[in-house]
């Protein structure tokens, strides 16, 4: 059996980003450009006041504090003919251009107006040219590469290309997912199970796992442990980016997935990792059919928690691929974290078991929680993410150093 680590190469190696599509701005959040973004614009395009303030010649406060005639008001938004002359201020509000003849901008908390003749008493002197002034493309200037291809947007990124006036963008799009569970045993959420039945609780944890992973969740319901209903099934899966099985991919009479997948030209490209929980994982691939894509395909196993490692691990690092990510920034995060208390690790498989993160005068520290196995979704529940054991039948020590995989 392939290792945990050969198995992510591969997903690495096999899974391709998407075609770069057109975005509007509004749905780009969180993925990465597929261009570099060059400012067509000066930032800001003109002088502009940083506050509230008198715009004022820094020349008429050289050793004095200085009383000066006031000449008009300039708001934000609004050109202003006027020029400051020497002993002349204007009124200037936060993001107007500044006038004329001005190079700094006085604060209000400095000054006193009269009224009554029309001038403004200053309560500072020497001030310097440029005070509380933003100079014409500060910020960015006409031709600047602001944004290099695959850079991540979050909220500032889509300001500053709203800024610039780029209303759509070329990206790597959100892969569409459809989320296939499988077997007899399954009801939908929402009905009571008959004996020997459960609900489909894979389908809404995989649905809220894909969202997460910033792609798109399409929910097919439930197949039947039979040929017909697996094949039609899954042949409207096929029609997506990627298609998520749950269940039906052990070595049991009923587990018929690989040989359904197999009959609709989706090659299998490994089935069954070293790891617990998860043994059974499957992952293949269909060829592109006539202008589609290559269809991405993993066959997880039924048992919740082992659906939801798997996905952590196999189906999310897929997914960061398809959405433009470089091998290194796809594979799943790991940390370097003590144990906080002895762990017994049963078996010889490497086994990745939920625990508690805390990071004490800066150490990442994790706690083993109590868990009964790939069946036991309730134990996950207080956990941040999984600790990697990997030595066979071996006692981990408190403060011993292993790998933390967090759940984001």
């Amino acid at each position: 059996m392939l290792t945990v680590d050969e198995a992510l190469q591969i997903v690495c190696e096999r899974v391709e980003p998407l075609e770069p599509a057109k975005r509007y701005l509004l749905d780009a959040q969180g993925l990465l450009l597929a261009q570099s973004i060059v400012s067509p614009l000066n930032s800001p395009p003109f002088d502009k006041a940083c506050m509230d303030g008198y715009a004022v010649r820094s020349s008429d406060f050289v050793g004095a504090k200085p009383v000066l005639k006031l000449k008009g008001e300039i708001t934000a938004g609004h050109v202003s003919t006027l020029i400051v002359e020497a002993g002349e201020t204007i009124r200037i509000m936060t993001g107007a251009p500044l006038p004329q003849g001005a190079d700094a901008v006085v604060q209000h908390e400095l000054t006193e107006l009269n009224e009554a003749d029309e001038t403004v008493a200053f309560k500072i002197e020497d001030i310097r040219a440029n005070l509380n002034v933003i100079g014409c493309g500060d910020i960015m200037r006409e031709g600047d590469i602001v944004f290099v291809e695959r850079t991540r947007l979050r909220p500032q990124e889509l300001g500053v290309l709203a800024e610039m006036g780029f209303a759509t963008l070329s990206v790597y799009p959100r892969p569409r997912v459809a989320v296939l569970a499988t077997g007899d045993e399954l009801v939908p959420v929402e009905e009571t199970p008959g004996p020997g039945q459960i609900r489909n609780t894979n389908e809404i944890m995989l649905v809220e796992q894909i969202r997460q992973a910033g792609a798109i969740p399409v929910p097919l319901g439930i197949a039947r442990d039979n040929r017909e209903d697996l094949q039609s099934k899954i042949e409207v899966g096929l029609q997506h980016d990627m298609l998520i099985l749950s269940g039906g991919v052990s070595a049991g009479k009923l587990d018929l997935v690989p040989s359904v997948l197999e009959s609709l030209a989706v090659g299998e490209i490994f089935h069954r990792i070293q790891m617990k929980p998860g043994k059974p994982v499957w992952f293949g691939q269909r060829a592109p059919q006539d202008a589609s894509s290559t269809k991405t395909v993993f066959g997880l196993p039924g048992n919740p928690v082992s659906s939801m490692v798997c996905f952590e691990i196999f189906v999310k690092t897929a997914l960061r691929r398809m959405m433009g990510n470089e091998v290194a920034n796809s594979v799943p995060e790991k940390v370097c974290a003590k144990l906080t208390e002895d762990h017994l690790h049963k078996g010889d498989r490497p086994t990745f078991w939920p625990v508690k993160f805390e990071l004490v005068e800066g150490e990442a520290r994790v706690k083993p929680l109590e868990w009964r196995g790939s069946s036991d979704l309730r134990g996950t529940m207080r956990a941040d993410g999984m600790a990697l054991f990997s030595k066979p039948d071996f006692v981990y020590k408190a403060g011993f150093v292993i790998n933390y995989f967090p759940w984001k």
